[in-house]
């Protein structure tokens, strides 16, 4: 490109010439605006035909202020280049601010800036207008002296005319496919000299913003492959925290009017502690960015505290700081602090490469909200089409396991259930429905509220697999299940067992022997014509028999894992246990996979193992006496008084912590045996017990801990207590045997957690 003589233009020899050479009668009044106002970066827009909207034809700038400027915008806009190109007048006008948590404001340059805009007007032809930024305080205007704004009218003035001779010769003054993006050369001023020293070649132009720029890029590709919210903290510390040489990083999220922090790095915990939780009121530094949309900078510790006196107190480590606004849609979804070890002052480009970085940033934490959010709906649909909690009946104790796949949609269609029959059998029923999608999920709750139902009228095991397969070749599904069933005569152990296209059930003996059910196995449900075969068993006391689907197998062989068979062997212990070594040694997260255990006691004789139960409303902190009356009277009528004082005081803990943190109705079962009583505490979260509210600190390996929980009276309580999770929740479970003295001290115990004030 060669500079034309500002007092003619050279003419061309086609039309085509002359459209080349727009750029070139652009660029050199641009680049001399740029140089008389110490711009970082200029545009000239041109008119669309129309007069709707206006396009930058070309950018001049300091990298990688270049890549910020907005190639277009409407006419009709509030802006410096529009106001000019309406008026014909020169526009010095700070970026509009918009009031706090106004939804519809979007900043149109990523920083806060300035802006003089001398417009390219003669009488009734607008071409456009040339457009000057600078950087400045939000809401600034540009102080340009009477001199320099003289100089600028009278660049337009010569500009303009030059495209009167170009229209003249039936040049179109349009912009063309593509906004021209032209580098400044090399500037003395400070901004530029620190990021060619700090990030590019000595001597080379545009060296150190094409590397600032080189970090935007490996942002922008690394955060395509981001899922979640820990992934993002991981890129912000290799692409953001290290490259700027911060020393430590936060990344918060807002929701509900607070700051929420994802994740940190190297974060001292005086500095999350403050932040997390913190409402979204004006008056701190990282509250101003986000409600302002406009980063906050600071050196020093010195300009920090000038601003907003008392910020970080408990933490004299940090010195200069950056507060990054992350907003989507002109909406402040987040922010990303970042704290220096030394005096540190971000340089222009550096300034215009963080906000780059953290629109890139917005996005990401955006989405991996929506994809959270998306999960916590797939989990409550997959949590509410699953069994609430079990049967509890004398004579067979169950428990189940439903583990999702990792898939996008974190639904499948593998079920379980326990149900009492009305001629008093126990019915046993584990089923997979194909695929792991909405449909699956759907299909799965429509097809276990038909085997419950077809059960419950009295049908056969085999009859009811065939009633449930004709209903779903009805279903308006291509999908195929396969299902398997078995009714359980407590009295005298007979088991009647059908399966269609699932895996035979497991069985072990009181000695360890393993065998799968002798079960003939039919048709999945869906192909007609649906089949199944009731097969008999007679199980001795002491039984386990172990219902699963394919999740279980190990892949391609349609085995069950080795380990898993072990453990199932050698464990003749508690089933909770069981089933959560059995899920640690066969899950994979290839498929889902439901679990369901059950182990036959024998017939009941007398009074002796018998089962009570107990329904408390979630947030009823009342019910926690309740649960105390309930268990006090239970061990009175089964002639274990001696061990009420302790049994209440773990229930207080166990269920007062349950109400608190798991947000659901809560399920308290008692079991008598001949030598102990079980207590079963169930609840609809399927956490273990939550972590302190401060597990975002340094303490990150802390955040599945069991403390908060009261945990530490049950534990130094009961002879055996765990925590299991199961298809729709987990099962707080606890065991005293019959006989044991109550704790010294338990009378001062319980009315505290009586009262719901049990350690969090």
């Amino acid at each position: 490109m060669r500079n034309l003589p500002n007092d003619r233009v050279e003419p061309r020899g086609s039309a085509a010439d002359m459209e080349e050479g727009l750029p070139e009668v652009l660029l050199p009044p641009l680049a001399e605006c740029v140089t008389a106002a110490d711009a970082v970066a200029g545009i000239v827009y041109l008119a669309e035909p129309g007069g709707t909207r206006l396009r930058a034809a070309v950018i001049q700038g300091s990298v990688p202020f270049v890549f910020g400027m907005p190639d277009s915008m409407s006419t009709d806009a509030p802006h410096a280049s529009a106001a000019a190109w309406r008026t014909g007048e020169l526009t010095v006008v700070g970026e509009p601010t918009p009031e706090p948590g106004d939804p519809t404001f979007a900043h149109v340059i990523p920083f806060p800036y300035s802006a003089a805009s001398v417009p390219l007007v003669r009488e009734d032809r607008r071409y456009g207008a040339l457009t000057l930024v600078r950087l400045s305080a939000p809401g600034d205007e540009w102080p340009l002296s009477p001199a320099r704004r003289a100089r600028l009218r009278a660049v337009g003035e010569r500009l303009t005319d030059r495209l009167d001779v170009l229209a003249a010769r039936g040049t179109a003054i349009v912009t063309g496919p593509t906004t021209l993006l032209v580098p400044t050369s090399s500037r003395g001023d400070a901004g530029t000299a620190g990021a060619a020293r700090d990030w590019g070649v000595a001597g080379v132009d545009a060296s150190g913003g094409l590397s600032l720029m080189y970090q935007v890029h490996k942002l922008s590709t690394g955060l395509t492959r981001v899922t979640g919210l820990a992934e993002i903290t991981s890129a912000v510390a290799e692409r953001i925290m290290r490259p700027f040489g911060a020393q430590c990083a936060v990344v918060g999220q807002i929701t509900d009017g607070r700051l929420w922090i994802t994740g940190s790095v190297a974060a001292p915990s005086g500095v999350v502690r403050e932040l997390h939780g913190a409402a979204l009121t004006p008056g701190t530094a990282w509250a101003d960015a986000a409600l302002t949309h406009f980063p906050r900078f600071f050196a020093d510790r010195a300009e920090l505290r000038r601003r907003y006196p008392g910020a970080f107190d408990g933490d004299p480590t940090q010195n200069g700081w950056a507060f990054l606004p992350l907003s989507v849609g002109g909406r402040a979804v987040g922010v990303c602090c970042l704290s220096f070890a030394q005096e540190r002052a971000l340089d222009i480009e550096e300034q215009a490469a963080l906000m780059m970085l953290a629109d890139l940033l917005a996005s990401a934490v955006e989405r991996a909200r929506l994809g959270a959010y998306e999960h916590v709906l797939a989990e409550s649909l997959q949590r509410t089409l699953l069994p609430r909690a079990l049967t509890a009946l004398p004579g067979v104790v169950t428990t189940a396991r439903y583990v999702p796949a990792r898939t996008d949609t974190g639904l499948g269609g593998d079920w379980y259930d326990v149900l009492e029959l009305p001629d008093g059998r126990i019915g046993l029923i584990v089923g997979d429905v194909e695929g792991h999608s909405t449909d699956s999920a759907i299909v799965m709750g429509q097809l276990r509220t038909a085997v419950m139902a077809y059960a419950q009228e009295g049908h056969d095991p085999a009859a009811v697999l065939g009633r449930a397969g004709r209903l779903l070749g009805d279903l308006d599904t291509e999908l195929i299940a396969s299902c398997c069933i078995a009714f359980l005569n407590v009295e005298d152990g007979v088991l009647e067992t059908a399966r269609a296209g699932h895996p035979a059930p497991l069985l072990r003996h009181c000695d360890g022997r393993l065998e799968p059910l002798d079960v003939v196995a039919g048709a999945p449900l869906g192909i007609t014509p649906a089949s199944g075969t009731n097969s008999s068993t007679v199980l001795p006391p002491g039984a386990t028999l172990m219902f699963y689907t394919d999740g279980i197998h190990v892949p391609g062989t349609g085995d069950v894992p080795a380990a898993a068979l072990r453990l199932l062997a050698s464990a003749d212990g508690d089933l909770e246990e069981l089933a959560d070594g059995l899920v640690a040694a066969a899950a994979d997260g290839r498929d889902d996979l439901a679990l369901l255990l059950a182990r036959y006691e024998g017939a009941v004789a007398g009074a002796s193992r018998r089962i009570e139960q107990l329904e408390i409303p979630r947030h009823d902190l009342r019910g926690v006496a309740d649960a105390r009356r309930f268990v006090r009277t239970c061990l009175e009528r089964w002639d274990t008084p001696e061990i009420s004082e302790a049994l209440e005081m773990i229930t207080s803990e166990a269920v007062t912590n349950a109400l608190i943190h798991a947000d659901s109705d809560v399920d308290v079962r008692m079991r008598e045996y001949d030598d102990r009583v079980r207590l079963e505490v169930r609840d609809s979260d399927a956490h273990p017990p939550l972590p302190s509210a401060m597990s975002v600190s340094d303490e990150d390996e802390q955040a599945q801990a069991e403390h908060g929980r009261g945990l530490v009276i049950v534990d130094s309580l009961a002879s055996t207590w765990g925590s299991s999770p199961h298809g729709r929740g987990k099962t707080v479970w606890m065991e005293l045997r019959s006989g044991e003295p109550d704790a010294p001290g338990a009378d001062g115990g319980t009315d505290g957690a009586a009262d719901g004030s049990a350690e969090r």
